[in-house]
């Protein structure tokens, strides 16, 4: 299994699909940078957030999610509360094929500011919108930008595709459009 290059990238969003609607470069000027690197893809947030608040003093139960510990918000800029996170979604919707798995970091630009962007991998046969968990952990109110980079995708593509892939295994989040919350 190897990390996948620029070049890689760009044959299989622009041949196969994986990545729309796909960036063939890297956009930085003034804004945070999104777009193809040299060994992933920077994807971007888009304008609909789901933020937590406490207001009806849930208990965070995965099991059992309440959908009321969000609040619902959309718009060019969006301030996630101090010690406190955001679900957002990305703007690309990925296919991932059988022989790749992804792992995405969050971009440095906000992680240096104290704000982590946590997303679970691509598993093989994968498609949809990444569902972002955007963390606040510093005192402060913090800006996120949508339509900027958010996290990047790093590709590995395997030597022989898996025998089950998550398509075939009918995963719960397959398929995702906009902000998915919990699921059992």
């Amino acid at each position: 299994m190897g990390l996948k290059p620029d070049h890689w990238i760009r044959k299989m969003a622009l041949e196969h699909g994986m990545i729309e609607p796909f960036v063939e470069s890297q956009v930085r000027a003034g804004v945070i940078s999104y777009g193809v690197s040299s060994y992933g893809y920077d994807m971007r947030v888009a304008r609909q957030f789901k933020i937590f608040t406490n207001v009806h003093s849930a208990i965070v139960d995965p099991k059992n999610f309440d959908p009321q510990s969000f609040v619902d918000y959309e718009g060019d800029v969006c301030v996630v509360p101090p010690n406190s996170f955001a679900l957002a979604r990305s703007v690309e919707y990925f296919r991932i094929p059988r022989s790749v798995l992804t792992l995405c970091v969050g971009k440095s630009t906000y992680a240096r500011c104290g704000i982590l962007t946590n997303v679970t991998p691509f598993e093989p046969g994968w498609e949809g919108h990444v569902t972002l968990e955007i963390s606040n952990t510093t005192p402060l109110p913090a800006r996120i930008y949508a339509e900027e980079g958010i996290a990047q995708v790093l590709f590995f593509e395997a030597d022989e595709a898996c025998e089950v892939s998550y398509a075939d295994r009918k995963g719960k989040y397959q398929g995702q459009r906009g902000v998915t919350p919990p699921r059992i």
